[in-house]
């Protein structure tokens, strides 16, 4: 069973943000996602000050078994990107919602359709 932290929201394709004081987002992948993808090996990051449209590829992460996009579900500029995962891509497989995250954003507008982690994990549920 996959972990859902309350206090984040989540998009239907298993990615996960959080609001921090500063009014910025930090955008990881699921404890669901990285389960799925298996052992990560590489992850290619943006480069920060990238302006990234709602719905852009943002991330690509590859496992062992494949490679995907991570999505970003709100338009904003890239503020920080995780630089420790360069060299250590599998923080994501043992702490997704920590030392695990991606990158950081300052939203341009509000997100849309995120789901809360109890909405999350009726998806999981019923996808399963």
């Amino acid at each position: 069973m996959s972990a859902v932290p309350a206090g984040l929201k989540y998009t239907r394709d298993h990615e996960w943000l959080r609001e921090e004081a500063d009014g910025t987002l930090t955008l990881g992948i699921t404890d669901h996602a990285q389960r799925q993808l298996g052992e990560l090996v590489f992850v290619e990051l943006p480069e920060v000050g990238s302006v990234l449209a709602a719905g852009q590829g943002c991330v690509v992460v590859e496992s062992v078994k494949a490679a995907s996009d991570v999505f970003v579900p709100v338009a904003g500029s890239v503020v920080a990107v995780n630089e420790a995962l360069e060299q250590d891509p599998g923080r994501i497989n043992t702490s997704p919602y920590g030392d695990g995250w991606l990158l950081r954003l300052q939203p341009a507008s509000a997100a849309q359709d995120l789901l809360d982690a109890a909405a999350y994990q009726q998806l999981l549920d019923t996808t399963a």
